[in-house]
């Protein structure tokens, strides 16, 4: 599918399939008095599918789901949807306990969402059978197809991938757990207990430098903060991955991604805070995160941007 033409009706887990573009995970915008600022953030996504982004995840990590009220989900889901205009599918999040990620998904379908992406219940360590009817509950709150996201407190068995993969609604495993062994195993699971096609996403922070280890089980989707920021450099290490051009994709994570994510090692909640300072430093101010993430020190932000400069020169370079 060519940038800005409109999707089919195809459903979600046809036109996630073979995506032409990073997964794009915008940042929410908040204005000088600290709330949410729709015209900016509106900016923000349509400048991404502009771009070439295969997929709007709108409100989940790097969109602060954590810092928004329901109203304020509901509006910024409304107002992707308004900006992506039918030319990408958008993906919300949904999480906390069963009975708010119910609401949450219910918001995300009145406001016009094509799917969800159910994160980790809040707080609690719960057994497997616990999450099993969780996710199910969420899934069949609305008829919006489900991506479940493994981290943290939600990990699964192989046998409860399995069981989610049997569950109506549910198309897919987003994993930021970085277990290698556990995907393997869940993957071939599912390959032969429950055939068909079952999505799994890289979801580890700045999936760019993992996605190599990725590819090998057979993981081709990934999530891709970078393109929040740098979308022509996150393009040219998708497009490398995907024709096979080991050489850029070497020279992208030696140069720009390794150094990148060294820094973003630097600070808690930099997955995110020095994300959205990147999408400052090149030009849209989206304001600051909310507590209870903090600000980058302005040593990082100075770094950021010659780690941003680098990325750029080595795309000049390889022309």
């Amino acid at each position: 599918m060519e940038p800005g033409e409109l999707v089919t009706s195809a459903p979600l887990a046809a036109r996630l399939t073979v995506p032409s573009g990073p997964l794009f995970f915008p940042v929410t915008a908040y204005g000088p008095d600290g709330s949410v600022d729709l015209d900016t953030y509106r900016t923000h996504v349509r400048r991404g599918v502009e771009a070439g982004a295969a997929a709007v995840f709108a409100c989940c990590g790097t969109g602060e789901f954590h810092a928004l009220t329901p109203e304020e989900f509901e509006t910024c889901v409304r107002a992707a949807v308004e900006a992506a205009d039918g030319r990408v599918p958008v993906v919300a999040g949904a999480g906390y306990g069963t009975a708010l990620a119910v609401r949450y998904a219910r918001l995300a379908e009145a406001a016009g969402a094509d799917g969800l992406l159910a994160m980790p219940p809040y707080l609690v360590v719960a057994g497997q059978e616990g999450l099993l009817r969780h996710y199910r509950e969420v899934a069949a709150a609305t008829a919006l197809p489900v991506i479940v996201y493994q981290r943290d407190n939600a990990v699964f068995t192989p046998e409860t991938v399995v069981a989610l993969a049997r569950t109506d609604g549910i198309i897919g495993l987003k994993d930021g757990l970085g277990d290698l062994d556990l995907m393997q195993r869940v993957v071939s699971a599912v390959r032969t207990e429950a055939p068909g096609d079952f999505l799994y996403f890289n979801g580890l922070p700045t999936a760019e430098q993992t996605q190599l280890a990725y590819r090998a089980l057979g993981v081709t989707l990934y999530s891709s903060a970078v393109f929040c920021f740098a979308p022509e450099i996150a393009l040219a290490f998708h497009q490398a991955l995907r024709t096979g051009d080991d050489a850029t994709v070497a020279k992208l994570l030696d140069g720009f991604y390794r150094p990148f994510v060294e820094l973003r090692d630097r600070g808690r909640g930099y997955a995110v805070a020095l994300v959205k300072a990147g999408v400052r430093l090149r030009g849209l101010d989206v304001g600051e995160v909310r507590p209870p993430l903090h600000e980058p020190a302005g040593d990082h932000v100075k770094q950021l941007a010659e780690v941003i400069e680098r990325g750029y020169a080595l795309l000049e370079e390889a022309k």
